[in-house]
């Protein structure tokens, strides 16, 4: 399976982008198609047997146009033609001036005057409108396609409407030149002119709009230099980023951003990560540290070696990240995408029964033609095919620019429905840096000899323990046969004797009587996680180890209480340390002793029960408990996002993005809700008065008008979506 994102040209409504996804999803090979009208995109998972040019096939044939796969470094705004739309905003004037001039009483041009020269007055408005017919050919052109797929939508509506005023008017024209000067009074060509300008001039708006809802991804895109310091050994060259190679020697000065991810090989310095983490103090980074490319380094030279380059960068896969998050389906969505399969054809219906019953009641053509384009035109559903995926858009772009990449917009959908919060406590409650409080040595090796032997063992791990023993790394011994046991601990083997590290838990696999309870009870009550060291069947060591909380910790997990929140710290590590940080943090609720296996137990008997569950953890140790969650949040950052297998990941590894998460998520659905109740109150106040019914109280409107109250709807919805932006998180 093969995953690709398309640019898409010819969406113009929820009814285009729900036909084409409609239309994929129907097409042999394509496993699931999600398409986004916003940032014009769509997202295809299809079998290993297609290829890009199928995919274009299929858009092409569905009636829109593909502009390739989507490719972040070459994102460019619309173009939109100004000068066209102020040329045409001039004719306008022009067009509603000859045709209404003499109904405002404005002096009407003597030889255009409808009642002294109508030959003159039909033709000129004629010819005036031809041009309007090539400015919206674009229109016209994707109603009628998307008439034809059987997937009606606003350019059908629009199509319709225009052609229908437009035709009745040269029939007209044709009569009156035939000598029937009566059919002056029904000439419609300021209208099919005047409706297609609304609809240009609310695209253009529209587009402009979107762009604003794209920056936080289009900032991520551009914090990455141009060019890059290579060394050589003539000395230092300036470099494109397409000629940096992996395994490069680069170097970055003061003042200037790293190229591309990679590892300091010389000198340290402070970073500033914002653009990535969201983090606004910098860090230091020294010798083997991992560095990020667009981090702004502050004041030290450095010389670093260029790991991933292009589209393996950590930025790309931000991006890629918020990208395929954006065009991903909300839940919520279902309601619009649902309402817009229905809405247009309904609407057509409307129209022609509307045209259909004034005729009949005994109204002459050109009222019932009126009534008929104006039903058409005021229904657009524009503003219901932007209520969804603009929130989504903007919410994704703040989460990111925040440090929380979120990877579904159903995760955001859901992240403020969650009722229980599970924390693991090492590396998520506490930062994981822990360090040797305490060893109890009954072995006939020195201390830094015991520890040797243990740093050597645990410089293999990826376990947070293991970063306890890292000053004893620097004398490593040679290791044979050296496993990982899951849940347990590891093993290996050093000068021919066999080595085990692990929890108590261990003993019991090894079948061994622990005979240091005490000791072990001891370490516990202060505060300390114990690693059991034992040589060929037999206990030589017990090693405390304490962690440190994290910052913000407790006053992230009292707000999550004060939400309602119930708080759960679900950890492998023994009870009596659990609750000690558990005491200190305010969580009441404790299951330790837990295997990863276990832990995955725990969350699914919750989630039968009809708990939302939230899991917060590790981004590797804990990724079964994190998948299995409706929720998994990583605070393990890393540069490696691609094989994180949560649903969100923490770039800065602040707690109090957590919270930041759930007011985003809260705040971003009930947005989409009050855009969705404008786009249908809009329809359901605009229709009526469309078709006439309320006209007994002189409330009417004509398609000019009806154009105008589509655009300001659309308008409306787009302003709103934009108040997401201005979302009060909070900071340190």
């Amino acid at each position: 399976m093969q995953k690709q994102i398309l640019k898409i040209s010819g969406m113009t409504c929820s009814a285009c982008s729900s036909g084409l996804e409609k239309y994929l999803n129907k097409q042999k090979g394509i496993i699931n198609a999600s398409v986004n009208l916003v940032l014009e995109q769509a997202l295809i998972e299809y079998a290993d047997d297609l290829t890009i040019d199928d995919l274009n096939t299929f858009v092409q044939n569905a009636g829109f146009k593909s502009l390739g796969v989507y490719d972040e470094h070459e994102e460019k705004k619309q173009n939109h033609n100004q000068l066209l739309l102020i040329l045409f905003s001039l004719l306008s004037i022009i067009v509603l001036y000859i045709s209404m001039s003499h109904m405002i009483g404005l002096p009407v041009i003597s030889f255009l005057n409808m009642m002294t020269h109508p030959i003159n007055y039909a033709i000129c408005l004629l010819i005036l409108t031809i041009p309007y017919l090539f400015y919206g050919f674009d229109i016209l052109k994707n109603g009628y396609k998307n008439l034809i797929h059987k997937s009606p939508n606003m350019d059908t509506l629009v199509s319709i409407g225009v052609l229908a005023s437009f035709l009745y008017s040269l029939f007209g024209t044709i009569m009156i030149i035939r000598g029937r000067i009566e059919y002056v009074e029904n000439l419609y060509y300021e209208s099919a002119c005047i409706v297609l300008f609304f609809i240009k001039l609310g695209r253009f708006i529209d587009g402009r709009s979107k762009e604003k809802t794209k920056e936080a991804i289009k900032d991520l895109v551009s914090i990455t230099p141009e060019k890059a310091i290579l060394k050589t050994e003539s000395g230092e060259k300036e470099v494109t980023l397409d000629e940096v190679k992996k395994g490069d020697i680069l170097i970055c000065k003061p003042g200037m951003k790293v190229a591309v991810d990679g590892m300091i090989t010389k000198g340290a310095s402070h970073f500033d990560e914002t653009f990535i983490t969201g983090e606004s103090m910098p860090v230091k980074k020294d010798k083997n540290a991992k560095i990020v490319a667009g981090s702004l380094n502050i004041d030290g030279y450095i010389e670093y070696k260029a790991e991933k380059i292009g589209r393996d960068s950590t930025i790309s896969e931000i991006v890629r990240l918020v990208v395929e998050a954006t065009n991903t389906k909300a839940p919520i969505s279902k309601i619009a995408d649902k309402v817009s399969g229905i809405f247009v054809p309904s609407i057509i219906v409307i129209a022609i029964l509307t045209f259909l019953i004034y005729l009949a009641l005994g109204n002459e053509i050109n009222d019932a033609l009126t009534h008929f384009v104006t039903v058409l035109v005021v229904a657009c559903p524009c503003a219901l095919g932007l209520a969804t995926p603009l929130a989504i858009v903007v919410s994704e772009g703040l989460c990111a620019k925040n440090g929380i990449l979120v990877k579904t917009s159903e995760t955001l959908e859901n992240a403020h429905k969650v009722d229980t919060v599970i924390f693991d406590k090492t590396g998520t409650l506490t930062y994981g840096h822990l360090h040797i409080s305490e060893v109890f040595n009954y072995s006939d090796y020195s201390n830094n000899k015991l520890l040797s032997i243990v740093g050597s063992l645990e410089a293999k791990s990826t376990h947070p323990i293991a970063g306890a023993f890292k000053e004893y790394t620097k004398d490593k011994k040679e290791i044979q046969e050296f496993k990982n046991l899951a849940g347990l601990g590891l093993t290996g083997t050093i000068n021919k004797k066999q080595y085990y590290i692990g929890n108590h838990k261990i003993l019991t696999s090894l079948k061994l009587k622990n005979q240091k309870i005490k000791d072990e009870k001891i370490l516990a009550e202060r505060g300390n996680s114990i690693v059991y060291v034992i040589e060929n069947q037999k206990i030589i060591a017990l090693i405390g180890v304490k962690d440190i909380v994290r910052e913000n910790a407790s006053k992230v997990i009292s707000e999550l209480k004060n939400m309602g929140k119930v708080v759960i710290m679900l950890t492998g590590d023994n009870e009596l340390t659990a609750k000690k940080v558990a005491k200190e943090l305010g969580i009441s609720k404790i299951i330790a002793n837990v295997m990863p296996k276990d832990k995955v137990g725990e969350i699914k008997k919750m989630m039968d029960n009809g708990k939302k569950v939230m899991m917060i953890g590790d981004g590797i140790n804990d990724a079964p408990s994190l998948a299995t969650a409706l929720i998994g949040v990583s605070v393990s950052s890393g540069t490696d996002i691609a094989n994180n297998s949560a649903d969100v990941i923490l770039m800065n590894d602040n707690l109090l993005s957590l919270l930041n998460l759930i007011t985003i998520s809260k705040k971003t659905i009930r947005n989409i809700k009050q855009n969705l109740f404008w786009a249908f109150f809009y329809n359901v106040c605009m229709i009526p008065i469309a078709i006439g019914l309320l006209s007994r109280w002189n409330i009417v409107m004509n398609p000019m008008v009806a154009g105008f109250a589509m655009t300001v709807s659309s308008f409306t919805v787009i302003l709103n979506a934009l108040r997401l932006k201005r979302i009060q998180l909070r900071r340190d």
